[in-house]
């Protein structure tokens, strides 16, 4: 019987970096790193570290999962340019991975997967058994719930959005890079887009106001 197919797993939409391997379901390795800046830095020496740790090869990969947000604009786009980059380099897929199917992942059903937007505000999404996404942005006291009562309530204010819902707060199943790897790895051999940044929201950052200089010919 041929083994289970190696998966690694990375994501740095927030302040850390977070990787791991598995085979199969199975976690080989596994490394999270908290830190608010350094993550493009740092990020492929974690990698190598973890292949390292597992005897294991870039060669030896059947394909990559990624987390691709909602979170820091910047961070988002280090880990979905790494994945791109080396599933176009090693010739394997490379699948994006959103967080609120993270959390959902290992969940007996649906859950309402909320992350942390700053400024009081939430992201929100019915997540689980592979379902379409549909994310909302608001603050979780007040923004409309894309969930029906009885819905269990995971990550970021999850207590607030239980209590409206009348359910339960769950807790997440896996650390997020191993639920990354694992929900990867369920969908290998499916067709899937090129991992692309999920925004729930606009950049911050404003375009500049100055008209650009002219080129002449």
């Amino acid at each position: 019987m041929p083994p289970e197919p190696l998966v690694l797993g990375f994501d740095t939409s927030a302040a850390h970096c977070a990787a791991a391997l598995l085979r199969g379901d199975d976690p080989v390795a596994r490394r999270h790193e908290e830190m608010r800046r350094g993550q493009a830095e740092r990020l492929f020496p974690l990698l190598e570290e973890l292949l390292s740790e597992a005897g294991a090869g870039w060669r030896d990969l059947a394909g990559i999962g990624v987390g691709i947000g909602p979170g820091n604009f910047t961070g988002v786009r280090i880990s979905v340019a790494a994945a791109r980059g080396l599933a176009l380099s090693l010739g394997i897929p490379a699948i994006g991975v959103a967080g609120f199917d993270a959390m959902a992942e290992g969940q007996p059903g649906p859950v309402l997967a909320s992350l942390d937007a700053r400024r009081g505000l939430a992201y929100l999404a019915l997540a689980g058994d592979d379902r379409p996404l549909d994310p909302v942005l608001g603050a979780p006291d007040t923004v409309a719930l894309p969930a029906p009562a009885g819905t269990p309530c995971i990550g970021h204010a999850a207590e607030t959005l239980a209590a409206r819902l009348d359910s339960a707060v769950a807790s997440p199943a896996f650390p997020l890079a191993i639920a990354i790897g694992r929900v990867a790895a369920r969908r290998l051999g499916r067709a899937h887009p090129r991992p692309a940044p999920l925004y729930v929201r606009p950049a911050d950052a404003a375009p500049p106001a100055e008209a650009p200089p002219v080129i002449l010919p």
